[in-house]
């Protein structure tokens, strides 16, 4: 029999039961809308993590001063005095891998601006910081290498730090004021929010250049940390051996001896927060799936139910000629536009719930093309797959017997 003569008996057999078959739909339309919205927020969660690491910088690791045992008692991180200067130097020389590299040096202040204070962090650092960050100014310039030379009093600000002490004046050539230091504000960067490794506002910072830190406000030559910016992703790891290696020798560390530095790669810290995204959405989805398969059970009922009540139309069909395989075709394929029905509603509110999620509680989400195809193929198989038995049943049933049946 032709394919679309079978699908258009099937649809008017569906047809004569609007309500039984809308009604078994709708676990489908569940299972499937709920494994689209719950793909989507996954994915969405996935996508975002991403964004905030990218934010951080390019190809970015991270070199900390490391611990130290005093007295019996083992320091935190950046307790150590070894890291300098000349580190960041040799790096940059004697690294292959290693585009370019800036040291930093850390204080907490209060900065003042005509009546408002605001407690955050200075840090102190060379221009190329910002490069190595990828991190683009909203207005103004960063300081110059002139300014870390003579020691300038001069600072780049971060927008939550412009929201607390500006309001909606520019802040751009004020001038605001660091341990009674008077600081002329010549950049504004642009806002990052959160770094998804720290769990800290990037933007609630001052930067000022390294010297005019360690010379007017710390008093100290060391410093604590170094951003490096690989030549690319895949040679960050390279890069860490090499700096890892680098400042061992310049340390004078001895082969057994822990390292007095800790250098971290935000590749590994992306990899894992992408498997973290990658094992959420997979559990959600797991969860939404059980609905679903829910729904195919209720297409194998409502499907041997249909095969009841026709036992006298499928002896009749056997009688006039048709063939066991047509009429375990002509269920098997009510059955699959049943669940396609079903799935392609399905995806309509699957895709309306994402954007309704998106509204109402602010979470990112991310339908992807390939989650509407699987719902698509994984409600044709629920078709298949729950609609077989039924379809085999009748498809056995003996004529005679059949023609009897009242």
């Amino acid at each position: 029999m032709d394919i679309l003569a079978i699908i258009r008996i099937a649809m008017r057999a569906l047809a004569r039961n609007k309500m039984r078959s809308s009604l078994t739909m709708l676990g489908i339309i569940i299972g499937v809308g709920a494994v689209i919205a719950m793909v989507s927020v996954g994915q969405g969660a996935q996508a975002q993590a991403q964004q905030q690491i990218a934010a951080m910088g390019s190809n970015m690791l991270f070199v900390q001063s490391g611990t130290v045992t005093r007295g019996g008692m083992r320091m935190g991180w950046g307790a150590t005095k070894t890291l300098v200067y000349d580190d960041v130097l040799a790096i940059k020389r004697e690294a292959p891998s290693v585009k370019d590299a800036a040291p930093g040096a850390a204080a907490s202040a209060q900065v003042v601006y005509g009546n408002d204070n605001w407690a955050t962090n200075v840090n102190g650092t060379e221009p190329q910081y910002f490069d190595v960050r990828t991190w683009p100014f909203e207005e103004g310039n960063p300081f110059t290498q002139d300014d870390v030379t003579m020691a300038a009093n001069v600072a780049v600000i971060g927008e939550t730090v412009r929201k607390n002490l500006f309001g909606p004046v520019d802040p751009i050539g004020e001038t605001v004021r660091i341990n009674n230091l008077p600081f002329k504000v010549v950049g504004l960067l642009q806002g990052k929010g959160t770094s998804a490794a720290m769990g800290q506002d990037q933007d609630d910072i001052i930067f000022v250049p390294i010297t005019t830190l360690q010379k007017k406000i710390t008093g100290q030559p060391w410093l604590r940390w170094i951003v490096v910016s690989a030549v690319s992703q895949q040679a960050s790891y390279t890069a860490q051996e090499q700096i890892s290696s680098l400042l061992r020798d310049r340390h004078r560390i001895r082969r057994g001896q822990d390292d007095d530095f800790f250098v971290r790669n935000l590749a590994d810290v992306a990899d894992l927060a992408d498997q973290n995204a990658r094992l959420f959405t997979i559990l959600v989805a797991s969860i939404a799936s059980i609905s679903l398969i829910v729904g195919g059970i209720g297409v194998m009922n409502i499907m041997l139910v249909s095969v009841t009540e026709r036992t006298r139309e499928i002896g009749i069909r056997m009688a006039i000629g048709a063939t066991e395989h047509d009429v375990q075709q002509q269920f098997l394929i009510e059955a699959v536009v049943l669940s396609l029905l079903g799935g392609a509603i399905g995806i309509v509110v699957g895709i309306a719930s994402s954007f309704l999620i998106t509204r109402t509680l602010g979470w990112s989400v991310l339908v992807s093309p390939i989650s509407i195809i699987a719902a698509v193929i994984f409600s044709m198989g629920v078709g298949i797959f729950f609609g077989f038995y039924p379809a085999q049943k009748a498809a056995q049933l003996d004529p005679i017997e059949a023609l009897r049946y009242e």
